[in-house]
């Protein structure tokens, strides 16, 4: 464990004691239920206070990591040497409409006093912090009949992470209807970022590349009725509960898709359906999935991950590439 006694106090000054917590375990944070402890777990609510929080733990030489909705995210059953950052469930602010907007993006006020995870709409666009629920941005789309948040509805994750990897799934993804992020870029300052410079590919963008960290995100979508978007929408959550192994702790699909292939394919053509290593194993319902069957350990989830990579690279010629990111002290 890092020594918190230098800088504990200084957070919990910004922060207060209820949201600084020490040895925090993260099995309570990600989806795949696993997961040693944080030597310290913070809950930002605004940008001010994530400024001051951040000079804190650079100052003090406290590595630090950003955790969305820990949909795609594997701690190491020794935790993690450093703090985490959440911006989740800390200022929420109910759905707001277009009487009660966070400071628009293109008039260049933005409030550090804005909570990172509230939601708003303005016409055709609607202003997300970092920290809300992708799937909240999306049931408000719907209900305010704009389209293009269809497929993010049934995606865990979070804003910001969503963001940084470009989630997508079906025929839809971040970057077809991102207009613009706010980002803290490494140097301190705050800058908005347009689609184009965001850098977009398949499952990344710039956030992968630099160290700067989105605190509000617009997206541009499309007017439609909201029936036809609840159509689509339930086609997507039908086809997810037919298709996905949902009854098990997962981070959804595992690997990413191999440029002419499908990940699936491949593992089940390697003949890794079903395969287990202590309580973790490949989904016998779709074997794009690792999932924690029986109270798996993060070590055993991690050894059938790797454990698939080499056996699919040995079967096909084919490197499987992570969309699940590791972290901390296996």
């Amino acid at each position: 464990m890092t020594d918190t006694k230098t800088y504990y106090h200084e957070l919990t000054f910004v922060l207060g004691e209820d949201r600084v917590q020490i040895d925090e375990p993260m099995s309570r944070h990600i989806s795949f239920r696993v997961g040693g402890p944080a030597d310290i777990f913070l809950r930002v609510g605004d940008t001010a206070e994530l400024e001051k929080v951040l000079g804190i733990l650079q100052t003090a030489g406290v590595p630090y990591f950003f955790l969305g909705k820990g949909t795609n995210l594997l701690v190491g059953d020794r935790g993690y040497r450093g703090a985490v950052i959440t911006f989740t469930g800390v200022k929420s602010q109910p759905l707001t409409d277009t009487t009660k907007e966070l400071p628009a993006i293109e008039a260049g006020e933005f409030s550090e006093a804005a909570p990172l995870d509230t939601v708003c709409i303005a016409g055709e666009e609607i202003t997300a912090g970092a920290g809300a629920s992708l799937t909240r941005v999306a049931v408000m789309a719907r209900d305010n009949g704009l389209s293009g948040l269809e497929f993010a509805a049934g995606i865990p994750g979070s804003v910001g992470g969503g963001l940084v990897m470009n989630a997508g799934a079906y025929d839809g993804e971040m970057r077809q209807v991102v207009k613009s992020a706010r980002l803290l870029m490494p140097d301190g300052k705050i800058l908005t970022v347009s689609n184009n410079d965001l850098r977009f590919g398949y499952r990344k963008s710039l956030l992968k590349e630099i160290p700067a960290v989105a605190l509000q995100v617009t997206f541009r979508l499309t007017p439609k009725e909201p029936s036809a978007i609840t159509e689509k929408m339930q086609d997507f959550a039908n086809r997810r509960l037919a298709k996905q192994p949902l009854e098990y702790p997962s981070a959804g699909s595992t690997f990413k898709r191999p440029e002419g292939h499908f990940a699936g394919q491949l593992i089940e053509e390697a003949g890794l359906r079903g395969y287990t290593v202590g309580g973790a194993g490949v989904s016998e319902k779709h074997c794009g999935f690792v999932v924690n069957r029986d109270n798996a350990s993060a070590a055993e989830i991690r050894q059938v991950i790797e454990d698939v990579q080499a056996k699919v690279l040995a079967h096909s010629g084919i490197r499987l590439e992570r969309e699940v990111i590791f972290l901390g002290e296996f």
